[in-house]
């Protein structure tokens, strides 16, 4: 959690153009001064948390959250992990309710597994197998657990 608020410094430099093109790639829509992802929910309010590198390609990823238990649960908050392609276009990698923490191992070209955590003790590991992440182990507080 504090690598995503530490480096929403980052995301916090691009222009209003660079930001609509990543929010309309994570299917956000704007209503009035706010993009959404859940327009549903009235309160709902889509951020960009994270601008980084984080496959090792030289091109950015970016991960774009939302609060509300409306769309989102339990958990309270859903995001979409975007990956900028060589075209310059923006690809949507990977979305999931809950928050997502990038671990440090890493796999399938240099993405790193990401641990969705939310309420509850045993949290869902996914890992990138080269065309998608998908479920590889559950643990809690760095141990396995079921």
């Amino acid at each position: 959690m504090i690598a995503l608020l530490a480096l929403a410094a980052s995301a916090a430099t691009l222009t209003m153009p660079q930001r609509a093109a990543i929010f309309i790639a994570a299917g956000a829509v704007k209503r009035g001064a706010r993009w959404k992802i859940c327009a549903e929910d009235l309160d709902a309010s889509a951020r960009i948390d994270l601008l980084e590198d984080l496959n090792g390609d030289g091109r950015p990823e970016a991960v774009v959250s939302e609060n509300g238990t409306f769309c989102h649960g339990a958990a309270g908050t859903g995001f979409i992990l975007l990956s900028k392609q060589a075209s310059g276009k923006w690809k949507s990698i990977f979305a999931s309710d809950g928050i997502p923490q990038f671990l440090k191992t890493r796999y399938g070209g240099g993405w790193p597994d990401i641990l969705v955590g939310g309420p509850g003790f045993c949290f869902p590991v996914l890992r990138w197998n080269g065309r998608a992440y998908v479920n590889h182990r559950r643990e809690y507080e760095g141990r396995p657990c079921r």
